[in-house]
């Protein structure tokens, strides 16, 4: 009887002492998801606010409001055509952040002009007739003007240049 005393006494001992490493074992699990999910907390708030400082110091921050230059008169010039002599006529428009640059711009006027006017009379008529050819055009323009202003002050200053009104003939 010594053995069915013991036998009964044992097994409630191995059920509970199964229970309590259930139970050990979901503590352990729940702190190891907690000790998971804090890291990730602490990880994503320190990467959230790098991100924050680095938008901000990848955009460029902008001297002041935009300031613009029309190139008046519009440009007028013939170029060759397949059949025969066209026009063109491009109204021109310079625009800065920088009012120094448009000032720049506006003393080396007769410069610009003359590079613009040799663009232009370059341009093949084909080429201009789509959107995709008058946007070369523009870069091309932009980019022309930039050289000049480059080699005058030091920097390229104007960051756009628009067509206020475009007439081929």
């Amino acid at each position: 009887m010594s053995n069915a005393e013991q036998s009964p006494v044992e097994q409630p001992a191995k059920k509970g002492g199964a229970g309590r490493g259930t139970i050990l074992v979901l503590v352990f699990a729940l702190l190891v998801v907690s000790a998971v999910c804090g890291y990730a907390l602490f990880t994503l708030r320190g990467h959230a606010a790098d991100g924050g400082s680095r938008t901000a110091e990848a955009k460029p921050e902008k001297k002041g409001p935009e300031v613009f230059l029309a190139m008046d008169p519009a440009f007028v010039v013939n170029f060759q055509k397949a059949e025969g002599l066209s026009y063109l006529q491009v109204g021109v428009t310079l625009m800065s952040h920088d009012p120094a640059a448009i000032q720049a711009a506006k003393d080396a006027d007769p410069v610009i002009r003359n590079a613009l006017v040799m663009l232009f009379s370059s341009q093949d008529y084909t080429e201009l007739a789509d959107i995709q050819g008058k946007q070369k055009l523009q870069a091309k323009a932009l980019a022309a003007v930039q050289k000049i202003l480059q080699e005058r002050t030091g920097h390229a200053g104007v960051e756009a240049l628009y067509f206020t009104s475009f007439v081929m003939q």
